[in-house]
């Protein structure tokens, strides 16, 4: 994109007046962002960080980790044998330039081979510049635009202004694994909260907040980091929503360990008239009992008074329920025994809930026009349920019984990753509906 604004101009020539990136910052890249490597091969261990040979212990072949004898390092074994091994990650540089705050993004990539030291690739290929007043503009190399993944960059190609909204997009909204910790910001952001960690927020979103949002910066004042990433995250409204709540948190210094849970309490709370302002309720010693004996009262009061409202009342939700997510339905992915399928029934919300012990029925989350549910299933039960934000795209819960994680819960998230583009493509085909 050409630049033809002021600031556009602006920012391509500070651009290119910056010094690169520092061979000690590659350095450093190296020896923290990367796992070591170890594969097992013709009964014999490979280090892939120093090359070392050795024959284990038959002990040894299973576990998922091991120390080279050579290296001392701690190595993760490859769970299969292949002849290359290659690893990609993103890291940060954070620095000021004029009276901009600068967050350059850096790909790298370890590539790895039995009886060879590793070698390294390093390329900067995304600039945030965030203005004083939290205006974020980037700069970025080219990309493949037939490519679904975020790095398939053209290396050869110069970093060029961004349209405004290029973030946005899920494919070029990258949190890198990690920060360079030599940071420089501007006076400004010290005097808003920032000290030295971006606790595993995308740099850019949070200095813009910081810099832009009054409540970012009261969060990360008063060292309420749950409730910050969750704000900067998809849930900005309902963190407004609850503000009276939060401000009750901050007053008596109270951790919220789960936020999800804890945004579903306030929602029974609420139901039962209690005092949002009130530590007693707000901050119950045991989140999550305080949670489930809620749940279960409204279940139970919900069962006694309207039973007849109560079918009503699903009749007329699953006709608005039917309109809202019927180009999902049929929807389901399977993997072994593992099966994941759209919730198509509001009464399947009312048994997911009774069987897993949690509110997905009683805080109505069929009504919420913004996700997706689904049940995953093991032998025709239920083990987890997912809630799917359909605007962003990502996994917003995964819960099981009582809203712990299930045995099975890392293959579910792998199998929903996996399958996303599927609910992407649903989301473009549009329903005919017959003629009256």
């Amino acid at each position: 994109m050409i630049p033809k604004t002021i600031i556009e101009k602006q920012l391509t020539a500070l651009s290119a007046s910056l010094t690169p990136i520092r061979e000690e910052v590659f350095t450093w890249a190296e020896q923290n962002i990367f796992l070591k490597w170890g594969v097992l091969s013709r009964s014999r261990f490979y280090c892939l960080e120093c090359t070392h040979v050795w024959k284990p212990a038959c002990a040894d072949t299973c576990a998922k980790f091991t120390a080279c004898p050579a290296c001392k390092g701690k190595l993760k074994m490859m769970p299969y044998n292949q002849v290359h091994f290659k690893e990609t990650e993103y890291f940060a540089v954070v620095h000021t330039c004029a009276d901009f705050q600068v967050v350059r993004m850096v790909i790298a990539r370890k590539h790895m081979k039995k009886n060879l030291a590793p070698t390294y690739f390093h390329k900067e290929v995304m600039q945030h510049w965030i203005s004083p007043k939290g205006d974020v503009r980037t700069l970025a190399l080219s990309t493949n635009v037939f490519s679904s993944t975020h790095d398939a960059w053209k290396f050869y190609s110069p970093l060029e202004i961004k349209p405004k909204d290029f973030t946005r997009n899920a494919k070029f909204y990258i949190n890198p694994f990690k920060v360079y910790p030599k940071i420089k910001v501007l006076p400004i952001l010290k005097r808003n909260g920032f000290k030295s960690s971006v606790y595993d927020i995308a740099p850019h979103l949070l200095f813009a907040s910081l810099l832009s949002d009054p409540i970012a910066e009261t969060l990360l004042k008063s060292r309420q980091l749950n409730l910050l990433q969750y704000y900067l995250g998809a849930s900005r409204q309902n963190i407004k929503r609850n503000w009276q709540a939060v401000k009750t948190v901050i007053k008596n210094n109270c951790k919220i360990s789960d936020v999800q849970i804890w945004e579903d309490y306030l929602e029974l709370l609420r139901y039962f008239g209690k005092d949002l302002s009130n530590p007693f309720f707000v901050c119950p010693e045991n989140l999550n009992q305080a949670h489930d004996h809620l749940v279960k009262k409204k279940r139970d009061l919900l069962r006694k008074k309207k039973l007849h409202d109560l079918r009503l009342e699903i009749q007329k939700a699953q006709k608005r329920y039917e309109c809202d997510k019927r180009r999902f339905f049929g929807l389901s992915f399977k993997q072994g025994g593992l099966c994941i399928c759209v919730i198509e029934n509001v009464r399947d919300f009312m048994r997911e809930g009774d069987d897993l012990g949690h509110c997905v029925f009683t805080n109505e989350y069929y009504a919420k026009k913004d996700s997706l549910v689904l049940s995953a299933k093991v032998q025709n039960q239920s083990v987890e349920t997912i809630e799917i934000s359909l605007s962003r795209l990502e996994i917003l819960q995964c819960r099981g019984m009582k809203n712990k994680p299930s045995a099975h819960h890392k293959e579910i998230l792998k199998l929903l990753n996996e399958n996303l583009y599927q609910i992407k493509n649903r989301m473009k085909k549009r329903i005919k509906t017959p003629l009256s």
